[in-house]
């Protein structure tokens, strides 16, 4: 039996659920509702009502690694049974970040595609080829390599150029069609030019939300008709909607209305062609 590669379930998603939103998963214990325990298995169930609140919104889940590895052991046993029970309807993509060469790459990348069982995951791309390769290599996965970010201190490195060289490396590394780029929402004058020199390939765009980016803008800028993804991403927006009992509630219509944003967006730019 052939299963499709996380690449065709997004698009598949995308299209049935009319979505492109991706729902961050952050657990910050100082951030939960006051209702909510701040013990590991407190957070476990806080995200679990987030996630079944928000899925038929959201075409891809992203658990952010650090978050996890900060509650220690069990947050990781806990990372690794909510990323089996999610990606059983939706894709996960590990946000771990994770940068290094040669085996060490290669182990990464097993961990997080054979240990957890992470359909995508995000990869710094500063130490080269070789530390991207390796997770490329996993042909059914999805690869999202950081090309411009949404944090004050990316200008500190990647503008005003160095974005443009890893742009054009990930197109040309993405000999299997499973490269992706990180595009911040919040660097809208740059999305346009990454759009044309990445060429077709999906993007996972954070700083949609509680990062201001503009939405509109970004999404008239990074589709290119191919209809290959571009996941807009919101984490604390959707997570922390809510302070009270009614958290989960809160969290689903914060995911709906951005879906709906995202909708109206693209019907616009749609009519505006």
């Amino acid at each position: 039996m052939t299963f499709p590669t996380c690449l065709e379930r997004l698009k598949q998603l995308a299209e049935a659920r009319s979505s492109l939103l991706c729902v961050g998963l952050d657990p910050d214990p100082e951030r939960l509702p006051e209702s909510v325990p701040k013990s590991v298995a407190g957070i476990g169930d806080f995200l679990r009502e987030i996630v079944e609140a928000t899925r038929e919104y959201a075409i891809a889940f992203k658990p952010n690694f650090a978050f996890f590895e900060a509650l220690g052991p069990e947050g990781m046993s806990l990372l690794q049974a909510l990323i089996k029970e999610i990606r059983a309807h939706t894709p996960v993509i590990g946000d771990a970040k994770r940068g290094d060469v040669g085996h060490t790459a290669e182990r990464y990348a097993h961990a997080l595609f054979e240990i957890y069982g992470c359909d995508a995951v995000t990869v710094t791309p500063y130490q080269g080829e070789d530390a991207v390769r390796p997770f490329l290599a996993h042909r059914d996965r999805l690869v999202f390599v950081l090309g411009l970010t949404s944090n004050p201190g990316a200008s500190d490195f990647q503008l005003p150029n160095l974005f443009q060289d890893v742009v054009r490396k990930v197109r040309q590394w993405n000999d299997h069609g499973n490269a992706g780029l990180v595009v911040g929402a919040t660097r809208s004058e740059q999305v346009r030019e990454i759009r044309e020199l990445s060429g077709p390939m999906p993007f996972l765009v954070p700083g949609v939300g509680a990062q201001g980016g503009s939405l509109e803008e970004t999404l008239r800028d990074a589709e290119d008709g191919s209809g290959l993804p571009c996941l807009i991403n919101a984490s604390r927006s959707i997570l922390y909607a809510s302070s009270g009992t009614h958290y989960a509630a809160a969290a689903a219509h914060a995911a709906q209305g951005l879906q709906e944003q995202v909708s109206r967006a693209r019907n616009r730019g749609s009519a505006s062609v």
